[in-house]
């Protein structure tokens, strides 16, 4: 067993971080979009610390707040959701059962517990996503060490790939490599801010040194994007978002040529699709991080929120605008065919008092004690 010694990025806290008070406006279409469709959202915000579960409720929105130490990538299959965090990855079992129990009675469809936390350090999570032959493997986007790896009980992860110019295993965000694009079960694209292989190279070319590179060969699909991110595969196509533009883009994977679908008011980053649409996470851009992207110029409108586009016109038809302290915006997950679920906190009296059997055991348990 190796042990790997690094500086900590900043001191251990005591406790957990105050989540960030926010408002938010939002289109008259955005609610009653939601309810057609029949999704609710996920959304992530490491700057304020939260989890938000948005959903439809008598022609409005519900958002449930769920406090994380800054959350970030989220996956889900339906059955079980993951989520990235400073220093875990913790993991969600749907238990549909405790769903009717759960406040206000009747009304959730869905109920994640909290079943198992992977401690990882703090190794700059960013995406993840379920892959395998079996759908039973939990990739994680290794941004400090600029790495994909996966997870054992074992060790804090697990090096499975890292890009060909990096040179070293070494916790220094040479490339910002920050998305992860599944296929099929396995790793098939990722996207890097930069092709550098030095501490924070990267950073010196901002607008225009981003690429799209193919796992695991490594080759580079597509450069000059300016801070790509959320590479997703989707109706036959290759989508990614380029967030100093704020654009969301198709990339065909054999020439590497883009084509922009449509542009929203500030840095997209989070994306997720149903149907005809996707569902876009916007950030205000911290100015002094990202002076020099085309968004970061004078009089150019930039929000925090989710829009909603139609991919068949490029036109915005949804849009939800969070106000106040709330600036930035990571992943946006939709779960189709989930109208209302609940997260639960894994501090909560639900985590202590909410047991969940294999129908094997049910038989021994008196019948007035069964859900």
């Amino acid at each position: 067993m190796t042990m790997l010694a690094t500086p900590p990025q900043r001191p251990a806290p005591n406790v957990r971080p105050e989540p960030v008070a926010f408002n938010y406006a939002q289109s008259d279409t955005f609610a009653p979009l939601l309810k057609q469709l029949g999704v609710s959202l996920l959304v992530t915000t490491y700057q304020a610390n939260k989890l938000l579960v948005i959903r439809e409720h008598f022609g409005g929105l519900s958002i449930l707040v769920r406090s994380f130490e800054r959350p970030v990538g989220l996956a889900c299959d339906g059955r079980r959701i993951a989520l990235g965090t400073r220093d875990q990855v913790w993991q969600f079992r749907n238990a549909p059962d405790l769903a009717p129990q759960v406040e206000p009675v009747g009304v959730h469809d869905a109920c994640f517990i909290p079943r198992a936390s992977h401690v990882t350090g703090d190794i700059g999570v960013h995406e993840v996503a379920w892959g395998g032959e079996k759908n039973d493997e939990l990739w994680v986007v290794n941004t400090r060490f600029s790495c994909l790896c996966t997870m054992s009980p074992d060790y804090s992860f697990v090096p499975r790939w890292r890009p060909p110019f990096i040179s070293a295993l070494a916790p220094e965000d040479r490339c910002h490599l920050n998305g992860l694009c599944v296929v099929e079960g396995r790793p098939a694209f990722v996207t890097a801010l930069g092709t550098t292989d030095t501490p924070g190279g990267w950073r010196a070319d901002k607008k225009g040194g981003g690429v799209l590179l193919e796992v695991p060969s490594g080759e580079v699909v597509a450069r000059g994007l300016s801070m790509p991110h959320s590479p997703r595969w989707y109706d036959g196509r290759l989508w990614l978002l380029e967030s100093g533009r704020g654009v969301l883009v198709t990339v065909d994977p054999e020439t590497g040529e883009r084509t922009d679908v449509a542009g929203v008011p500030g840095f997209a980053r989070g994306l997720a699709f149903v149907g005809p649409f996707a569902f876009i996470g916007l950030s205000q851009v911290r100015e002094h991080v990202f002076d020099g992207l085309p968004l970061t110029g004078e009089g150019v409108d930039r929000n925090c929120g989710i829009w909603i586009v139609d991919l068949r016109s490029g036109s915005t038809v949804a849009w939800l605008k969070f106000e106040g302290n709330v600036q930035e915006i990571y992943e946006v997950l939709a779960l189709p065919g989930i109208r209302y679920p609940e997260i639960v906190e894994p501090m909560a009296e639900l985590v202590d008092s909410g047991f969940i059997l294999p129908d094997s055991a049910l038989a021994d348990v008196p019948a007035d004690l069964r859900s």
